[in-house]
């Protein structure tokens, strides 16, 4: 890379301006691409701008008090159908919309293709290599949780930051916060490192899709929707980070991902902007009581139809965590009632070192009968809330294995520990504390018979 380094006043960006400044940063960030790269720096003070976008060896520095301030006109975003330096090939571009989906009807996601309209962002970055976006303490990236009448489910904007085909991707230091999709879109991209990123409001925290090489530390999502999202990816981690949603902490699917040393916890601070009237989208209103604020779940399996998933989805690992106040900490159910749910499934997951308290459902883990599911829980400690009665730790089926090691839980006991809906696959239990008679720890609901724990 080229150590050139310039700033956005030295091409006429204006801080403080209500007027947009796109046009400066773009041409600072073209200028220092066409010198081999370099650095785009901002200095401290509120910039208006519409979309950016990175090219291959170019990096965006907020200095400390930089603000970034996105336009609430979805039009200000959609810049690559003008494109002179870089243009899209034409596979990658369409003119197609968000359309709802319809039970029956096979959906289209053409829509999703990165030179349509639902991929723009504040910040772009496509077919590039070696970009960042690095900010200082105290920077930030606002995206005034713009309205667009054409965007998904007819009101969600353009996303934070929106990258695809991408090697080597560098995200660090930033607050971003209020945008009007997802705070960062990523898909087919390999090499991704986000460090103390923080993300408040908006919808997802971080969204991979068909990603290679994803290493996500010491960051903090209060998002409006799901914190960590996506699915087909391979090789994902995720170590100190603080998940706070109304949704799911991680809404996830892949192979080889492993989370570590993270915290999970409900109440949600920022509530899922959908429950909003169209006047407050619109207007750009923050979500706000009385909305839901219960945290659905700290995993919630991910692979819907979108893309292709060529390799098969396990190997999930959740180690040393702690889970504060969360409906429920598995949801993975192939039973075909959740679409999001329904391609490939899901071969194996394990939680170990866990402790979990204010749990108020019970796991589910409903795999498929051509890939049935291991579950593996070791050294896990849940409390569910004193409210909870009448639901068994675990519902389950189509499992190859399910184990239980060194496994506490406290609850009011009038119900099974492992309701089943098959009995084919093989539970063990070793060192598990719950306070029942054996024989009413696991119930087969196909052979309507209680079975005695191993």
């Amino acid at each position: 890379m080229s150590n050139r380094t310039i700033s956005v006043i030295d091409t006429g960006a204006c801080p403080g301006s209500e007027e947009l400044q796109t046009l400066a940063f773009q041409a600072a960030l073209d200028k220092v691409w066409c010198a081999g790269g370099g650095v785009v720096i901002v200095p401290a003070g509120r910039y208006r701008i519409g979309s950016i976008r990175l090219r291959s060896h170019t990096t965006l520095h907020l200095l400390d008090g930089a603000e970034l301030i996105g336009s609430r006109d979805p039009e200000d975003y959609c810049i690559l159908a003008d494109e002179v330096f870089e243009p899209l090939p034409e596979e990658w571009c369409t003119d197609k919309c968000w359309e709802p989906f319809v039970k029956g009807v096979e959906r289209c996601y053409d829509f999703m293709k990165p030179g349509g309209r639902w991929g723009n962002a504040m910040i772009r970055a496509v077919n590039a290599i070696d970009v960042a976006v690095i900010g200082e303490p105290g920077s930030m990236i606002d995206g005034c949780d713009c309205y667009d009448a054409q965007g998904e489910e007819r009101y969600r904007g353009p996303h934070g930051i929106s990258m695809h085909h991408c090697r080597g991707i560098t995200l660090m230091g930033y607050e971003i916060r209020n945008t009007g999709n997802w705070a960062h879109c990523i898909f087919d991209s390999s090499n991704i490192t986000m460090c103390r990123v923080s993300v408040h409001g908006g919808h997802d925290g971080i969204h991979c899709t068909s990603c290679t090489n994803i290493d996500i530390t010491d960051s903090a999502f209060y998002t409006g929707d799901d914190c960590i999202a996506g699915f087909g990816n391979i090789n994902t981690y995720v170590s100190r980070c603080i998940c706070n949603t109304a949704c799911s902490g991680l809404r996830f699917g892949g192979t080889n991902a492993h989370i570590r040393d993270c915290h999970f916890f409900g109440p949600a601070q920022n509530f899922f902007r959908g429950s909003l009237s169209l006047e407050e989208k619109q207007r750009g209103a923050q979500a706000h009581r009385p909305h839901r604020t219960n945290m659905l779940s700290v995993f919630t399996y991910y692979a819907d139809f979108s893309v292709d998933i060529p390799e098969q989805p396990g190997n999930i690992v959740i180690t040393n965590c702690t889970v504060d106040n969360v409906d429920r900490f598995l949801h993975y159910n192939y039973s075909g009632n959740e679409r999001w749910q329904a391609h490939r499934p899901l071969a194996s997951i394990r939680f170990t070192d866990i402790t979990a308290t204010g749990i108020r459902m019970p796991l589910t883990a409903y795999g498929s009968p051509e890939v049935p599911l291991e579950l593996v829980m070791c050294r896990v400690k849940v409390t569910f809330h004193d409210d909870v009665t009448g639901t068994a730790f675990l519902h389950a089926a189509n499992y190859d294995r399910i184990l239980l090691d060194d496994v506490h839980i406290k609850k009011e006991v009038d119900a099974p520990l492992v309701k089943s809906w098959t009995a084919d696959g093989e539970i063990v239990f070793r060192k598990v504390n719950y306070a029942a008679p054996e024989r009413e720890w696991i119930y087969y609901t196909e052979e309507s018979f209680v079975c005695k724990a191993i």
